[in-house]
């Protein structure tokens, strides 16, 4: 079992954004059930607060498209046209905007892709390089698309991944269950946030 310290670790918070969590996102709209969506908050809130209690780097990501999606390839015109409909994921707007409780700080880096894995983004895997990064500790939404893609690829690019199980959420929980599974001890080393800011050492009670 891979172990996890602070050492050259960053945090990554998958799109945590407002269309995933708000009522008044497309999601909702449209009638998926963002409950399980939002039961990822108050975990990664914690990770969030503890990463940066610890002096880890913090990297957030956002899924944004085009306004006319010319952007989406055959995944947004084929798989999911349903994104053209809802007006979805189009970059500047509101909804595609990251949650007020995971608004970036001053240094912390903010990558918007327009496919599901982080890697995708042309300067994300340099970054992490070039920061010396070896670990990664992920979280966010949905733990059966983004997440779990931007898992793989790490794993496969040889950063020490680890996803945190109550950190994460999916539209259905089936998707989520079947993720954490398929990425466990293949790809990822899954834990609690409460394991991973214990091995940061940071006090539970300090991000309560």
């Amino acid at each position: 079992m891979i172990e996890l310290t602070r050492k050259d670790t960053a945090l990554i918070v998958i799109d945590m954004q407002n269309a995933y969590f708000s009522d008044e996102g497309s999601l909702a709209k449209v009638g998926f059930d963002i409950n399980g969506c939002r039961s990822a908050v108050p975990g990664a809130k914690r990770l969030l607060a503890g990463a940066r209690a610890a002096g880890l780097p913090v990297i957030f990501t956002a899924h944004v498209y085009k306004s006319d999606y010319s952007d989406g390839g055959f995944i947004v015109h084929e798989i999911l046209p349903g994104l053209k409909a809802a007006r979805s994921s189009i970059d500047t707007q509101w909804e595609s905007e990251l949650a007020p409780e995971f608004q970036p700080r001053a240094g912390e880096k903010v990558f918007k892709k327009n496919r599901f894995s982080a890697f995708y983004h042309p300067e994300f895997e340099p970054y992490l390089r070039a920061t010396g990064i070896k670990s990664v500790v992920i979280c966010g939404v949905t733990t059966n698309i983004c997440v779990e893609s931007t898992a793989r690829d790490a794993a496969q690019r040889d950063f020490r991944t680890f996803v945190v199980s109550d950190a994460t959420g999916e539209l259905e929980p089936a998707r989520y269950a079947a993720a954490l599974q398929a990425l466990n001890g293949r790809f990822a080393r899954i834990m609690t946030v409460d394991e991973v800011l214990q091995s940061w050492q940071v006090a539970l009670d300090r991000v309560a």
